[in-house]
């Protein structure tokens, strides 16, 4: 059953959320060091990973599948956060330079069509990351997360499906490669797993996190039915 917003905030508030959400945070910071001056989106469920954000975006939207539903952010100022439909996002073309995807492709029902609607917001030298349960990582088999639910990807899967939406991968990244126990709650544990996992176990980390940039689409021209008489109706 697909996690909705008052489970993905209740985890977030735990003690493994917070371990989660450090561990994610540390890659995407490396492959975003900085934000500023930037349009940014989030699909999905993205509040923790802009809550302690150092940077400041020119505009940040936080969209959340209908299915999912959506929590008011931040809770005081103006509101951030939107409810959408993600196979129609409501932005006009080219909006964002920065899409995060996180919590969102592998719940959605239609995963192709949403990275079209990404595509289609992406500004031309934009870039998006999607955050996804690993096929080979302890995560995806475990329910003591939100990765533990909806569909689990490999490298290869990702690679096809961002290909066949228009996006080139430029960059790859894992994480949580602690084990999904509530007792991984310190930071210093969660950097020690981190660090170990990367050079020891590169395969198995938790989620796969790919970064992409945005190609022109070209689609291929759709065939006309050719009308030939039948032999019967030619005249001599």
């Amino acid at each position: 059953m697909q996690p909705n917003v008052a489970d993905l905030e209740e985890f977030y508030r735990s003690a493994l959320g917070r371990a989660v959400q450090a561990m994610i945070a540390r890659r995407l910071e490396a492959l975003w060091p900085d934000l500023g001056g930037l349009d940014i989106l989030a699909l999905g469920y993205g509040i923790p990973y802009f809550n302690t954000n150092k940077s400041t975006p020119r505009r940040l939207a936080l969209a959340m599948p209908a299915r999912q539903g959506v929590e008011q952010w931040p809770a005081s100022g103006g509101v951030k956060s939107l409810l959408v439909d993600d196979q129609a996002l409501p932005f006009n073309e080219a909006s964002f330079d920065r899409v995060l995807i996180i919590h969102g492709l592998e719940e959605s029902r239609a995963p192709t069509e949403l990275l079209m609607e990404v595509h289609r917001i992406l500004s031309p030298q934009g870039r998006v990351v999607s955050v996804v349960p690993n096929r080979t990582g302890l995560w995806a088999h475990h329910d003591a997360s939100p990765f533990g639910h909806g569909r689990a990807f490999s490298r290869g899967q990702m690679r096809a499906l961002m290909r066949e939406c228009g996006l080139q991968t430029c960059a790859w990244a894992k994480a949580l490669y602690a084990p999904p126990t509530r007792f991984i709650t310190s930071l210093s544990a969660v950097r020690a797993w981190e660090q170990a996992g990367e050079r020891l176990w590169p395969a198995f980390g938790g989620v796969i996190m790919v970064e992409a940039s945005k190609q022109v689409l070209v689609r291929p021209p759709t065939a006309r039915p050719l009308l030939i008489p039948a032999l019967g109706n030619l005249k001599p």
